[in-house]
């Protein structure tokens, strides 16, 4: 069973930044394609940007160019750069492990973040 542990949300103001950081215990984090994801209120949740365990990345159009994702395999852990932020970026953010495009663990309990403008 994977755990995954989300931290790093919060209050920022519009054009701030803010660093999201997920911990993945349990599973063979370097074998894995991982993602960020977010819901915001209302709405479905979708994923905004991945990475594969070689290290090639994809975004979602909305956050290109301001958001980058990385990830350290020795610390089972994904990370989430986020810059520039708009208030349309307000949601729960959550990480899952991708596997034929489908996140496939139980969702953590996610981080909020809120952009105010």
């Amino acid at each position: 069973q994977v755990q995954l542990v989300e931290s790093g949300g919060g209050l920022v103001q519009a054009g701030g930044s803010l660093r999201l950081s997920c911990v993945a215990s349990g599973n063979i984090f370097s074998i894995n394609t991982m993602g960020w994801y977010r819901q915001a209120p209302g709405k479905q949740r979708e994923l905004v940007a991945s990475i594969s365990s070689g290290g090639n990345t994809n975004y979602a159009d909305s956050v290109k160019g301001r958001f980058t994702i990385s990830r350290d395999n020795a610390k089972n852990t994904v990370y989430l750069q986020m810059i520039s932020l708009k208030s349309e970026d307000t949601a729960v953010y959550y990480c899952n492990t991708i596997r034929f495009g489908t996140p496939v663990n139980r969702w953590g309990q996610g981080t909020h973040v809120t952009v105010s403008s």
